[in-house]
């Protein structure tokens, strides 16, 4: 079997090595590999017999189940493009994205689908609803996919459009991020490279398979012929149940989850089987790290960075943990990480710049967004001394927005969004920085702290935060330790305690914009010796 240069492949792949190992897991259902590429296959046919055409979108708006890994890597293989939508999403913002990707085709359940009303008007390009629970009026089964008769599929090269991931919208509508088939097949194996994904291990999808970080549960281990369990879980105890009933060896999660974990008892036995855990979509606090540590000695621990612009960036090795536990690492594998100034020069070591990443990983752009497109997907700096003179075509790069250091040996640190960044007595303050202090104390579990405006100083720093369970939110012992550990333009001006837990965006992440909302609403109401 040639080496996999398409999405659909991966799976193809470790078929055709052992068909009968186990694939897929799913609420006590095993689906071996053999099984899966058939059914990717059959889905495949059924789409195209239903007259999609090379480039339509597929949208599959779904919870964690074998139909929704087949719906998604069986649109890949009609040549159709993959759109999945987080489950978590409400009606509007499901309906906003398959308005902007021009769904042709939703495949969903009796339960989303009513939620989401009368389609018809909302989304006149939906020609084709797939339930796979059944059937209703104007929609068709799952099986009637699966058992259609069809010709030849389209033909599709590794450049072609495979999905389009929607972010969360926290910040507006959702934006969708165009990834070819090369840029998921460089993603998986750049990924299952670091962490040594192989035949035997066994990873958790914990994070919506919307979610580019969940995604990549899937097509590591597809590459390598794992099994991966999918797990719908209302409550984070459920997950530790799962980890230890199914010998998980691999764990990929945000960091708000892992601090909700790291404080439940688990069983023993885990350390004897994972491997590794791996964290993404945010820095995660050094006293979590080291709760996670002490609970799995045994397993490795992987702190990466990255966006769905370009899928991931940087990893810290294991090794390195220790010596560095503030850096997000060096570049992954196959991808070029630069630290640049405005003017597109690289920084010197220890000087703060925009992260910029380069190579196959980087995505196609912003679906239908030419102006958000061009600010992030630009053209490789001259001044970045990369390029080779002679070369007469563009490479294109992605700006992140994030603001990193450098060290000498080559290792990134994150200091924080642009936008995010607290100008404060002639000082910028990172919120990372005043939210890592705060977790250090002990005395709160989560935080969120942004900047107010103030007539004097430009800014003044606010936290909202919420205190361990069984603990009082004690704020003038939180304002002495800040005193104690911070310098005094780092001290926070205002605590709003809040209940916990912190809210959450569809991905899992600390919603920041609503809980920032929230205590500025809070703010607004009460004096400053209230907070």
């Amino acid at each position: 079997m040639p080496v996999p240069t398409l999405l659909h492949h991966l799976i193809e792949h470790s078929a055709s090595r052992d068909p009968d190992a186990c694939a897929l897991g799913s609420d006590g259902t095993a689906l071996s590999y053999g099984a899966l590429v058939r059914q990717v296959h059959a889905c495949a046919g059924g789409l195209v017999a239903l007259g999609l055409a090379r480039g339509d979108r597929v949208a599959v708006y779904l919870d964690k189940r074998i139909e929704t890994v087949v719906a998604s890597f069986g649109a890949a293989a009609a040549g159709a493009v993959l759109v999945p939508v987080n489950p978590l999403l409400k009606a509007a913002q499901v309906i906003h994205i398959l308005r902007d990707s021009g769904a042709r085709v939703l495949v969903t359940s009796h339960a989303r689908l009513a939620a989401l009303g009368e389609l018809k008007d909302a989304c006149p390009g939906l020609l084709h609803v797939i339930l796979v629970d059944g059937d209703a009026p104007g929609t068709l089964p799952w099986a009637h996919v699966l058992d259609a008769a069809c010709g030849a599929l389209h033909r599709v090269i590794d450049c072609d459009v495979a999905a389009i991931l929607y972010t969360s919208g926290s910040t507006g509508q959702p934006k969708g991020v165009v990834l070819s088939h090369a840029n998921l097949v460089a993603g998986a194996c750049s990924v299952a490279g670091y962490l040594g994904n192989h035949r035997e291990d066994v990873l958790l999808a914990a994070l919506p398979l919307s979610f580019d970080a969940g995604f990549s549960q899937l097509t590591t281990a597809f590459l390598v012929g794992a099994k991966v369990v999918l797990l719908n879980y209302l409550l984070a105890r459920d997950l530790v149940k799962a980890l230890s009933a199914e010998r998980v060896t691999g764990l990929t999660a945000v960091p708000p989850l892992y601090m909700q974990i790291a404080q439940l008892p688990w069983p023993d036995t885990i350390d004897g089987h994972l491997r590794y855990f791996a964290s993404t979509g945010g820095r995660m606090p050094r006293v979590t790290l080291d709760a996670l540590r002490q609970r799995l000695p045994s397993a490795r621990p992987f702190l990466m960075y990255g966006l769905t612009e370009a899928f991931r960036a940087t990893y810290l090795p294991p090794e390195e943990v220790d010596r560095r536990p503030d850096s997000i690492g060096k570049a992954i594998p196959n991808a070029e990480v630069l630290v640049l100034r405005a003017d597109g020069s690289c920084c010197a070591p220890g000087e703060a710049g925009e992260l910029v990443q380069r190579g196959p990983l980087v995505a196609q752009g912003y679906w239908n967004d030419v102006q958000r497109t061009a600010e992030r997907f630009r053209p490789l700096p001259a001044a970045s001394g990369i390029r080779l003179s002679g070369l007469v075509r563009d490479e294109i790069a992605v700006f992140s927005g994030d603001t990193v250091r450098m060290d000498e040996d080559g290792f990134l640190y994150f200091v924080g969004r642009r936008d995010e960044m607290i100008k404060t007595s002639g000082y910028r303050v990172s919120p990372t920085e005043i939210e890592e202090a705060l977790l250090a104390t002990g005395r709160v579990a989560e935080c969120v702290a942004f900047g107010v405006d103030h007539a004097e100083l430009g800014q003044v720093i606010a936290v909202a935060f919420c205190a361990p369970e069984g603990m009082d939110a004690d704020v003038e012992s939180l304002r002495a330790l800040c005193r104690a550990s911070l310098p005094a333009f780092q001290i926070p001006a205002h605590f709003l305690a809040c209940a916990a837990p912190l809210p959450r965006n569809p991905n899992g992440k600390l919603d920041r914009p609503r809980i920032e909302g929230d205590a500025r609403s809070r703010l607004a109401d009460f004096p400053t010796s209230q907070t």
